[in-house]
């Protein structure tokens, strides 16, 4: 009863937080006081609390550290003319039928590229939204596309924040993950891409808005060497090399190209990383305003809260009988279908992506490591239930903002035909991977 007054407290904060508009870090300081209340009722000293809470923080430190990076590299790439390259260039290669198979295939690049959802469909998203509008085709369709788009590379990048995340708190490697997700997307891939093109050719754009194009002429510089940031992070990755080191020499690329190309002061470039790009005057530049550091404050702080629950849940065992129903229900019906459930209820109380994978992360990891199951079946159960479906459910942010930026509501969702392919695809095929015997894990 104790365990679940706390998490009624956790939750009726998260609810508050939530209908007043206000951040979700104040809701996390509620539940994290009252758990560590419930660990003092069961005996545990509140220094023992302590320690538990900041071993847990520690842990998330890694993953903190990439988002910051995150960050200054979504800036970066506003600024030197990264992300706007790509859009004019897309936007010449579009024909009448072509449109909604470029906007599908540009934002999946893109989005791989940078790793960010939220950052593509802010700007890409947007961009392709005010063209399908100005050339008559149907928006709902439009959005459903671009929402399929952006979270391939949210769920499949090796810079993606979600993916970061998860890798981290299963203690897995990025790369092995990244390997097998993408081999495990080409069937959902493969039929989205099927689908989007006979609705491309269905619903064909009437014309291209040239003012747009003007204004992409008019606000940047659009020199080839502003491709070079994105190939960066396209290509070194294929040679497995560390994240950081990548994000790095982006960012250092982005910053010479706004610099020596776009003609914007050193200066005015690193204050952009740090607090992110706003343009002068509307138009064209207040579309990619936005990114920088300050960005992924609020997430990291929001993590490593959550890793602290995970400490101290870890310490005191409080959530163990949680954790033994749910290695009965994996043993009678799939860790995988397990893994669905919790991460659509989890999604729909907490509305959060980042809370959500935790909260599954803590319930699972041990019914799936003493099921026979592996950190890296873990990893991957959660890359292809949790991470999608947290932004399937409407009032999630995860799917609420996204769908803001484009101006429409949830009727666009049906037509996002690649984030639930993908779990559907797995749950049919998993066996492919992960056969249903012991694993032994490799760290």
């Amino acid at each position: 009863m104790d365990l679940a007054a706390a998490f009624i407290i956790f939750l009726l904060a998260m609810i508050f937080s939530i209908v007043r508009g206000i951040s979700l870090v104040y809701a996390l300081l509620t539940g994290l006081v009252a758990f560590t209340l419930l660990g003092m009722h069961r005996n545990f000293p509140l220094r023992d609390l302590t320690k538990m809470a900041l071993g847990g923080a520690r842990e998330s430190l890694v993953v903190v550290e990439v988002m910051g990076v995150i960050g200054f590299l979504t800036a970066a790439w506003r600024v030197s003319g990264t992300i706007t390259i790509f859009v004019y260039y897309g936007i010449q290669f579009i024909t009448p039928p072509l449109f909604l198979i470029i906007a599908f295939l540009l934002s999946c690049v893109l989005s791989y590229a940078i790793g960010t959802s939220f950052g593509v469909a802010g700007t890409v998203g947007v961009i392709f939204m005010t063209l399908a509008r100005s050339g008559g085709v149907d928006p709902i369709l439009t959005a459903g596309v671009l929402m399929s788009g952006v979270y391939f590379g949210d769920r499949g990048s090796p810079v993606s924040s979600s993916a970061t995340l998860v890798a981290g708190v299963t203690q897995t490697k990025i790369y092995d993950n990244v390997k097998l997700m993408m081999r495990q997307c080409v069937v959902p891939f493969a039929v989205t891409l099927a689908i989007y093109a006979v609705l491309s050719f269905r619903n064909p754009i009437s014309h291209v808005d040239q003012d747009l194009v003007q204004m992409f002429e008019s606000s940047f510089q659009l020199s080839l060497w502003a491709f070079v940031p994105a190939l960066i992070m396209l290509v070194l990755p294929l040679f497995r090399v560390d994240v950081m080191k990548a994000m790095g020499l982006s960012i250092g690329c982005s910053v010479l190209i706004a610099w020596l190309v776009q003609g914007v002061p050193l200066l005015t470039v690193v204050r952009t990383c740090i607090l992110g790009y706003e343009a002068q005057g509307s138009g064209l530049g207040s579309i990619l305003n936005g990114g920088g550091f300050v960005s992924m404050v609020e997430i990291m702080i929001i993590l490593v809260i959550s890793c602290m629950y995970s400490g101290i849940f870890e310490g005191t065992k409080m959530l163990e009988s949680v954790q033994k129903q749910m290695e009965e229900a994996c043993s009678r019906f799939g860790r995988f279908f397990v893994m669905i459930l919790l991460s659509f209820f989890s999604a729909m109380i907490f509305c959060n992506q980042t809370i959500a994978t935790l909260m599954c992360q803590n319930l699972l990891e041990k019914p799936y490591l003493d099921g026979g199951g592996s950190r890296e079946e873990l990893a991957l159960d959660m890359e292809n239930s949790v991470i999608l479906i947290s932004c399937m459910i409407p009032w999630c942010i995860g799917c609420s903002v996204p769908l803001a930026f484009f101006g429409v509501d949830v009727r666009a969702m049906p037509f996002a035909f690649y984030m639930y392919l993908v779990p559907i695809y797995y749950l049919a095929a998993k066996k492919r991977w992960f056969p249903n015997r012991p694993v032994v894990s490799v760290k």
